[in-house]
C-alpha cells in the first residue's frame, strides 16, 4: 500500500513536470519565434521613427541600408520629408502580415539574403494634405548581431 501511494505521488509530479516543459516549449515556440522576432524588430524601428529618434532607427538598419544612407544624411532628410514635405509631427502605424521569404534581394547587385521576414507596415499621417497611410513592406532579417531592417528597391 505504501509503494502505491508513493508511486502515485511520483506519477503526480512527473505528470505536472511534463506539462510545464510542454507549456514552456509553446511559449518559447509561439514567443521567440522568427517571425516574432521580425515583427518585433520591426515594430521597435517604428516606435523609434514615430518618437523621431532617428539614429536609433539608423542603427537598426542591415549594412546594406548603412550603405545607402549615411547616418546624418537620413537623421535630417528622415524629419525633413514627415514635417516639411507631409506637414505632420508624428504618424500612427500598424504592423500587418508577416512572410517568410528565401533568397531575397534587396536590390540589382547585392547579394541574395537568405532568409528575411516580409512585415507589411501602415503608416497613417494626418497633415496639411489631409488624412493618408503609405503602406510599405519592410524586411527584417537576422544578422549575426541582431536583427535588421531593410526596405526593397529591387522592384
Amino acid at each position: 500500500m505504501i509503494r502505491t501511494v508513493q508511486g502515485r505521488k511520483i506519477l503526480f509530479v512527473a505528470g505536472i513536470v511534463f506539462a510545464l516543459l510542454i507549456v514552456i516549449l509553446f511559449f518559447s515556440l509561439f514567443f521567440f519565434s522568427s517571425g516574432r522576432q521580425a515583427k518585433n524588430t520591426v515594430e521597435t524601428f517604428y516606435e523609434y521613427e514615430q518618437q523621431g529618434y532617428y539614429s536609433e532607427s539608423w542603427e537598426m538598419f542591415h549594412p546594406y541600408m548603412q550603405e545607402k544612407f549615411q547616418k546624418g544624411h537620413y537623421m535630417e532628410d528622415r524629419p525633413h520629408v514627415f514635417r516639411n514635405h507631409f506637414g505632420v509631427d508624428t504618424f500612427s502605424f500598424s504592423i500587418g502580415d508577416v512572410k517568410k521569404v528565401n533568397d531575397w534581394i534587396m536590390e540589382e547587385g547585392k547579394e541574395p539574403i537568405d532568409t528575411a521576414y516580409r512585415v507589411t507596415v501602415y503608416q497613417g499621417f494626418s497633415g496639411k494634405y489631409g488624412r493618408f497611410t503609405i503602406t510599405q513592406h519592410v524586411y527584417a532579417t537576422e544578422t549575426e548581431d541582431d536583427w535588421k531592417i531593410l526596405w526593397d528597391y529591387a522592384g
